[in-house]
């Protein structure tokens, strides 16, 4: 892209308060031509006038000076002079064009003058009555006149010059006519004196004056209403103008300053029509020179123009985001319309890469954000091509952006490799704290878990499942991963309940958001579901729902869709809260799962359905897909080989101790080999390659300070307040101590609920005729 000229005032260019010519017959033409296309410009330049004047010594200023005989003389001269061509375009003979416009330009100096000075007396009167008759008075009357003066400018001429202007539509008409019949039966009586008898010139002057100064009455009128005429009829001539400027902007490769300045949206502030291409024309500006694009946009802000500043905002936004931590930050300050428009479709795509960029920053190593970032830069350079082809009109225009952020990421990703090598860290592959993804590598076992939700959902009788498990034992993983594990004919639509559906106000928002995440889903799996927009809901949300749901079984052909709500206790909440009417909506699932047999219906929560009554009389024979520990070999490779090429070795020792502290819980390993690498990378190289059972232990109370989320919510949203004291007393004991039944009956009498809620939350265990913790870490926490 071109430099940009840093010397270059942009905002002294794109402006409401420009400069006149400092020539005065040509700054006199450029007043008038203000009056009738920029009237802001006009009145700045009287304020400016006005700023100037502080006493009558102050005349002498050579800007209220010319200003003045500008005004006063040189405007009405222009308008006078335009108007002679006018009526001789119009055929008028050249001694009755110079009477008429002898009376005129008499008449707008004379009104001219005449205004600025009442208002001047009229500004006297309100300074003396402030400031007090000593001195009041006097001074009032030099300010009140200077400043009629500045005001008369503004005012006085446009009154003069162009009765009506900006007036009313009938009056204009009508006060033209009027007037133009009493200057033409006078202008005409004075030609009939001269060229014959006085009679005659009477009566010939009168009919003739009558005659011409309707014509010229209708000329006025017509002039009254030329600020809604004039943007149409002059609309095409504008639109071929601007169209050449863009053409040779592009041709002079976006140099600096711009031809934008010239488009008439920055000249022509009576036009409200949208002037096409000048969206077009912006972006352009703002790809090559962000400054100018900056005080493009804070001009058309303030006029009838304003329609392109969204979107011109969004593409600055996009073109100022110069580094990692600008592209993370950018979905955070955008608002993205619903009604899925033409730039909000585009600007949707660097929104998600944000949140992806976001989501990489947040890992604690620099081997996933490296990881993710690669992810992230694939996706985008496949948008890229996407680009391309599309036929939606801004594509051409976001697409230096796109590459732009491409590049940014791609040289974050090469510098975190760097500096990983430089300094001989391990880099840690483990993801804490979010769920994996379909890209990364780490994601291991439920093979399964998949042949299991397979074999449920070849069942005729189309059950619906629940999985369900501890929290963090990795649902929501193994839902962004379960196409791998799935035929290719099923195709999985995953929803975050926790996301925008459940957060909905209403049905329709609740639906509107469902059928956006079905059909994100989908997309990942490669085929393109119909949308759905939001108004065809407005008025029948569930009726147009089914029918959308029509055609989503024709897209998907000889397929099933999957439909995986994540996380349903919290739409169960939402419909508790009545947000949302139970019977339409746990109504519309179990219609689904009936009557559409295209569809397969997968929950997933930390829940059991008999714990949601409401769930359990809508969702009949719901089959549950328990989702627990890692088996022992699947959670030693997670350990000692979690990628390719792991350069951390274990001793023995050290990686059956992770097991046994564990149990292998597939967040908690994770957790706590992490904290093994942090730990070893503070080490000296020497021994920084092999693990041994004194890290372990070393890294246990890191591991549960950094775990302090996970610990907290089983503690605080799992278990009530016996079945904490339950567990304290329990993890008191000691490691893998099992205290008895009686005991703890003893301890804690009638409280039999609160052991089977602790045995369901996979919390402890019955072993022998007492309990003990499942996991030693989750006892750690408890101690």
């Amino acid at each position: 892209m071109p430099s940009q000229d840093s010397s270059t005032n942009y905002v002294e260019i794109y402006t409401h308060s420009p400069e006149p010519h400092p020539n005065l017959a040509l700054g006199g033409l450029q007043l008038l031509f203000w009056l009738f296309f920029r009237p802001k410009a006009w009145y700045k330049h009287a304020e400016r006038i006005r700023n100037e004047l502080h006493s009558v010594d102050d005349l002498k200023k050579r800007l209220v000076w010319q200003s003045a005989l500008q005004g006063y003389l040189i405007v009405p001269f222009w308008a006078n002079f335009i108007l002679g061509l006018v009526l001789l375009a119009l055929g008028q003979a050249l001694p009755h064009i110079f009477s008429i416009l002898t009376l005129s330009l008499g008449c707008c100096v004379a009104l001219s003058v005449a205004l600025g000075v009442a208002l001047g007396v009229a500004g006297d009167v309100a300074l003396g009555v402030a400031g007090g008759v000593a001195f009041g008075v006097p001074l009032g009357v030099a300010l009140g006149v200077a400043g009629g003066v500045a005001l008369g400018v503004a005012l006085g001429v446009a009154l003069g010059v162009a009765f009506g202007v900006v007036g009313d539509i009938a009056l204009g008409v009508a006060g033209g006519v009027a007037f133009g019949v009493a200057f033409g039966v006078v202008g005409d009586i004075a030609l009939g004196v001269v060229e014959g008898s006085v009679v005659g010139g009477v009566v010939g002057g009168v009919a003739v004056g009558v005659a011409e100064g309707m014509a010229g009455g209708l000329v006025v009128g017509v002039g009254a209403t030329i600020n809604l005429w004039r943007p149409v009829l002059s609309f095409p001539f504008l639109a071929i103008w601007n169209y050449q400027l863009y053409r040779l902007d592009k041709e002079r490769n976006g140099r600096s300053p711009c031809l934008l300045r010239f488009h008439s949206a920055f000249w022509d502030e009576w036009q409200s029509l949208h002037l096409l291409g000048l969206d077009k024309h912006l972006l352009f500006v703002i790809a090559h020179n962000p400054v100018e694009g900056q005080a493009a946009i804070d001009y058309l802000n303030d006029s009838p123009q304003k329609w392109v500043v969204q979107v011109g905002r969004d593409a600055l936004r996009l073109r100022n985001c110069a580094d990692v931590q600008a592209i993370r930050q950018y979905h955070s300050s955008i608002v993205i319309d619903e009604l899925q428009n033409l730039p909000s479709s585009i600007l949707s795509i660097f929104t998600h890469t944000s949140k992806d960029v976001d989501a990489a920053l947040e890992q604690i190593s620099k081997y996933n954000q490296r990881l993710i970032l690669n992810t992230v830069a694939d996706r985008l350079n496949r948008q890229l091509e996407n680009f391309n082809r599309t036929k939606n009109k801004y594509a051409s225009f976001f697409y230096p952006f796109a590459k732009i952020w491409l590049e940014i990421i791609n040289n974050y990703a090469e510098d975190l490799a760097k500096i990983t090598e430089l300094r001989q860290e391990i880099d840690s592959p483990y993801i804490i704290g979010i769920p994996l993804t379909l890209e990364q590598e780490i994601f291991t076992g439920c093979d399964d878990i998949g042949t299991r939700i397979e074999q449920l959902l070849r069942d005729r009788r189309r059950p619906p499942l629940l999985l369900y498990g501890q929290r963090r034992m990795g649902k929501t993983s193994l839902l962004n991963n379960i196409g791998k594990l799935l035929p290719n004919s099923i195709i999985p639509m995953f929803v975050d309940l926790q996301g925008a559906s459940s957060s909905a106000s209403d049905h329709t928002g609740f639906l509107y958001n469902l059928a956006r995440e079905m059909e994100k889903s989908a997309k990942k799996q490669g085929v393109t579901l119909p949308s759905l927009a939001r108004e065809v809901l407005q008025s029948d949300p569930f009726t147009y729902f089914y029918e959308w749901l029509d055609k989503v079984e024709q897209a998907l052909e000889q397929n099933t869709a999957l439909l995986a709500l994540d996380e349903f206790e919290v739409l169960d909440n939402a419909i508790a809260k009545g947000r949302f009417d139970e019977q339409d909506v746990l109504g519309m699932l179990r219609h689904l799962i009936q009557h559409r047999p295209r569809f397969k219906v997968l929950l997933a929560g930390s829940h059991t359905i008999e714990e949601y009554q409401r769930w359990a009389s809508y969702l009949i024979n719901v089959q549950v897909v328990h989702i627990s520990y890692l088996k022992e070999a699947e959670a030693r490779q997670l350990i000692e080989c979690p990628v390719k090429d792991f350069t951390l070795r274990y001793e023995p020792n050290a990686v059956e101790r992770v097991l046994q502290f564990t149990r292998c819980h597939p967040f908690l390993v994770q957790l706590l080999c992490a904290e093994i690498i942090v730990l070893k990378n503070e080490q000296d190289p020497s021994i920084r390659r092999l693990a041994t059972l004194a890290d372990v232990e070393a890294a246990i109370p890191e591991a549960l300070q950094s775990g302090g989320f996970f610990f907290a919510d089983i503690q605080n949203n799992q278990v009530d307040a016996t079945g904490q004291a339950i567990l304290r007393f329990i993890a008191a004991q000691g490691e893998g101590t099992i205290v008895s039944r009686q005991t703890l009956l003893q301890q804690f009498a009638d409280a039999d609920i609160t052991f089977k809620l602790l045995l369901q939350r996979e919390l402890i265990e019955e072993v022998d005729d007492g309990y003990r913790f499942q996991v030693e870490l989750i006892r750690r926490w408890f101690i």
